[in-house]
């Protein structure tokens, strides 16, 4: 057989074989199809954008993008709120509060679109080359690039971004762009070569490098500006927004750039309608709630169940001058959850997390607190196929069984069923069954209830549970969560901060926390090398996104198949055994989700018929109607 025929018979055989021999064999095949790539004269790939798995839904002559409105007016303001406070402009750095939509200065060579998955289109590129095996990729840069100052961006200014988030980017970029980039390199002003580190899985690596944040080589040195420190100066960038004004901590506002390269771009065609985009600072949500009511701001998306089924019946809604609107979200949930700080001792036996885990009643929670209006989640990955389900499969078993055979699962990962949020009675608070599954629990892990009923170890410690958190509107829910872990023998207790101290506790280097509410990340529709970011081993002391501690082998291994994935059969099987195992762990205790946006807003904004399944959009594609505006002004509905 000569090269040729063995690179295309590896390449149609890959994923059976894999998922019949498991990860071993998912390694030693994608070593094999590289190998037998690289000896042959390999196609190179002209084109406009790149695709995961399958094909780009748009054409390289494309007018627009589907669900945008190509003819939506420019102008107006849109307003919402954020909580706390802010002291920085600079989202790459964990040093200060970086304020909401910081990063809006700032553009990719590639750009995702909201209406499909795994698709990266050329926008700040001509056209893009690679070869079939993705060991490398060539972006041909428009000329007409420029950063808001006027200036032009060229591919020093893209290999100038690169070495700056490798060498002080956080835990998340260098991750990346340390081990798996070899060389980054301008060929010519508008040609930039990125060739990727031989070994690594290279499906996802020319989207990698095309959603590089690029910044201005010449802005950063002339102003001394720093990735690592905070900033209230943000750093020049090409997109369509620039910073308008602020007041630190209380209010900051955008502005459309009326010379922004980009406006006729077919990627841009009916986005960036909005003339200013305000963000108003709260304390709390209910001081937030009373300013929407009274008009500071203008759409505000509802988090709190309670407050969309009861507190829309203020006179603005009630003489029509708001919009209240349930608009479809087909994202996946979000895996918000309660999370464990396993870096903890007393987190360390799986059981003392179980039995914490029993004491949380959703469901008295959601028929009582959330009016019906949530669903419960289970699965990092819910409401998609890559969610495991029952006992392993055939395929999921082939990728875990040599897990088992080293010593890193228990042979049970096969047969049990996957890991469920338990379920409570919702007629009262506390589950009286679950009260004694958890105290059995408890007491097989050597948490015995001493004669003043709380729990202590050998040693005489007690068992000290402190929930962290700053946003009022969650004291509801976890009050109720520390009573029955009271009645459980816990000593549990919740304790309230303002936004600084929140991040100051929760991110690196502290992590000063027992739990908090976060989300699980899952790495969208198409996870890949983001996943490291969050769950291995390397990022459990020093990552954002792996606030948890999650430091597992057998993570670590299935982690290393997600991106050698080579079809989508192949994804859906690594993320299922990734997701069963993580949910072995126990490092959560899953909340709620609900599949639709609650939001409300004054009635002088429109958006397209159909939105998009991935994206609400509210500041992107929806637009100013100044007919409806003109008449909330003339009621002195709003100023």
């Amino acid at each position: 057989m000569n090269q040729k025929m063995q690179a295309r018979a590896v390449a149609a055989d890959r994923a059976g074989l894999a998922l019949r021999f498991g990860a071993g064999f998912l390694a030693l095949t994608a070593a094999v199809w590289t190998f037998a790539a690289r000896a042959e004269d390999q196609k190179i790939i002209i084109a406009h954008g790149i695709s995961t798995f399958g094909n780009l839904k748009y054409p390289a002559d494309f007018k627009h993008l589907d669900y945008v409105n190509p003819d939506a007016p420019k102008g107006g303001e849109i307003s919402e709120w954020a909580p706390g406070t802010f002291d920085s402009l600079n989202p790459y750095s964990v040093k200060g509060v970086a304020a909401s939509l910081s990063s809006i200065f700032y553009e990719s060579i590639l750009s995702s679109t909201a209406d499909e998955i795994g698709a990266a289109y050329c926008l700040m590129c001509e056209t893009m080359e690679y070869p079939e095996d993705r060991s490398w990729v060539i972006f041909h840069l428009r000329h007409d690039v420029k950063f808001s100052d006027g200036s032009p961006m060229t591919a020093a200014d893209v290999v100038f971004s690169y070495e700056l988030f490798r060498d002080k980017g956080i835990a998340e970029y260098r991750s990346v762009f340390n081990d798996k980039f070899q060389s980054v390199e301008a060929l010519d002003d508008y040609t930039v070569k990125f060739t990727f580190t031989p070994g690594t899985p290279f499906r996802d690596m020319p989207a990698t490098a095309g959603s590089l944040t690029v910044v201005s080589k010449a802005d950063y040195e002339a102003n001394k500006r720093d990735l690592e420190e905070s900033s209230l100066q943000p750093m020049l960038g090409t997109s369509p927004y620039v910073l308008d004004s602020m007041k630190p901590g209380q209010q900051i506002i955008y502005k459309r750039n009326p010379d922004y390269w980009g406006k006729d771009h077919p990627l841009q065609i009916g986005q960036n309608n909005f003339d200013r985009i305000r963000i108003e600072y709260f304390g709390d949500d209910t001081a937030a709630l009373e300013a929407f009511k009274s008009g500071v701001y203008t759409f505000r998306n509802e988090n709190s169940s309670k407050q969309w089924a009861t507190a829309y019946d203020f006179a603005n809604m009630k003489n029509g001058s708001v919009v209240k609107a349930e608009l479809p979200n087909g994202n996946i949930a979000s895996g918000q959850a309660f999370l464990f700080n396993l870096r903890r001792e007393k987190f360390q036996d799986p059981r003392v997390r179980e039995a914490l885990a029993l004491m949380f009643n959703f469901e008295w929670s959601n028929q009582t607190l959330f009016y019906g209006l949530y669903d419960r989640i289970n699965s990092i990955w819910d409401n998609t196929a890559m969610a495991a389900t029952g006992p392993a499969t055939p395929a999921q078993a082939a990728i875990l069984q040599p897990l088992i055979d080293q010593g890193l699962l228990p042979a049970s990962i096969l047969t049990d069923d996957a890991v469920m949020a338990p379920v409570s009675k919702a007629d009262k608070g506390l589950d009286r069954g679950n009260l004694r599954r958890a105290s059995a629990l408890l007491d097989d892990a050597g948490w015995a209830v001493g004669d003043d009923g709380m729990r202590r170890n050998a040693k005489g410690d007690t068992l000290k549970v402190e929930f962290l958190e700053d946003s009022p509107a969650f004291e509801r829910v976890i009050s109720p969560y520390v009573e029955n872990l009271r009645a459980l023998g816990v000593d549990a207790s919740l304790v309230m901060v303002d936004p600084a101290q929140m991040s100051q506790r929760s991110d690196p280097p502290s992590f000063d926390f027992d739990i908090i509410v976060g989300n699980a990340v899952n790495g969208g529709y198409e996870p890949g090398s983001e996943l490291k970011q969050a769950w291995s081993s390397v990022t459990a002391n020093n990552s954002t996104r792996n606030r948890a501690g999650v430091a597992d082998p057998a993570v670590d291994k299935i982690l290393d198949l997600v991106e050698a994935a080579q079809t989508r059969e192949e994804l859906d099987v690594v993320i299922q055994s990734l997701d069963r195992v993580l949910r072995h762990i126990r490092f959560w205790v899953p909340q709620w989700y609900k599949n639709v946006y609650t939001v409300a807003y004054y009635d002088q904004y429109d958006h397209p018929e159909t939105l998009p399944p991935y994206a609400l959009g509210e500041t992107s594609f929806w637009w100013y109607d100044a007919d409806k505006a003109a008449k909330l002004k003339s009621a002195g509905v709003l100023k």
